[in-house]
């Protein structure tokens, strides 16, 4: 019995003796962290996403620190953690402008062609991998839904075979940019109301052929917009968003629909207004003929 507590004491004193040790070593060696780290902490949503570009919150923290970072590098955390995050550092925040994730393609699986039946796994980086997917236009969403898979806040979902983008829900953390094996995920202002939604290159009769909503490069948009915002290059058109007014001029000249809009009904009644007057032009170039024939005959 001596014996079983003479090893237990010792077993405690070597214990006692160990933990004085280590937490003398722990005063000795401690690396004091920045208190305006823990502060920016506390700040941020938490969430990890990685959209600042660094190793989660933590890691956006130590660089904001260090003056490595913006204090608005959050782009869940909006204008308010900037500002929060700002006042801690002492600085202006600025102005941050809400980005979301907007899929550049509406290549349904009632407007898009297939080249084969597909019938794999359902994943657009395996699908890509199989003669670039089975989507007839190269510039195609797959639809198998890795964007889906990698979204932590349920702001992407797959409709009738194209990606949609709930941009409410959307905080921009770019990984569904990122898992695109076809590079048509990008981001827009989420004040913006007007995008076009294709990524082909192609010209503008293999567009047809491929998709009957893809951007056939007419540039009818181009010359019929008033701010000089929108522009054909490369066979596709692209907005230029500080220009954009997102009045639906050039979504109401798009022959395709390639040019979507958050105010369907307001684009309509620019098109009804278009027909009106080339009807009237019509009309007055058949009056002008007329009057001309009768003319010709009175001589």
């Amino acid at each position: 019995m001596n014996n079983v507590l003479s090893a237990v004491l010792m077993l405690g004193v070597i214990g006692l003796i160990f933990g004085v040790a280590l937490a003398i070593a722990s005063q000795v060696f401690a690396v004091k962290m920045d208190e305006r780290v823990v502060r920016i902490l506390d700040a941020l949503p938490g969430a990890n996403c990685g959209a600042c570009g660094f190793p989660g919150c933590e890691g956006l923290a130590n660089a904001v620190a260090a003056g490595d970072a913006p204090t608005n590098g959050c782009a869940i955390g909006g204008q308010e953690v900037a500002e929060e995050v700002s006042a801690i550092m002492g600085v202006n925040a600025g102005n941050m402008v809400r980005e979301v994730a907007v899929v550049r393609c509406q290549g349904d699986c009632d407007k898009a062609e297939n080249k084969y039946e597909y019938h794999g796994f359902v994943d657009c980086r395996l699908m890509n991998d199989f003669a670039q997917g089975n989507k007839s236009c190269s510039a195609g969403c797959l639809g198998g839904g890795s964007c889906v898979n990698v979204c932590e806040f349920d702001a992407i979902h797959v409709v009738n075979g194209v990606a949609i983008v709930d941009k409410e829900k959307c905080v921009a953390c770019k990984k569904c940019i990122e898992i695109c094996p076809k590079n048509i995920i990008g981001l827009m202002p989420y004040d913006q109301k007007t995008e076009v939604k294709c990524s082909s290159h192609d010209p503008g009769k293999v567009v047809r052929v491929n998709c009957s909503i893809g951007c056939i490069a007419c540039g009818l948009c181009e010359r019929n917009c008033p701010k000089d915002a929108i522009h054909v290059t490369d066979n596709l058109a692209r907005i230029d968003y500080d220009k954009c007014i997102n009045c639906g001029i050039c979504a109401a000249k798009c022959p395709t629909n390639a040019i979507f809009t958050e105010y369907p009904e307001r684009v309509e009644k620019l098109r009804e207004r278009q027909k009106a007057k080339q009807a009237e032009a019509a009309a007055a170039k058949k009056a002008q003929a007329e009057a001309a024939k009768k003319a010709e005959e009175a001589k």
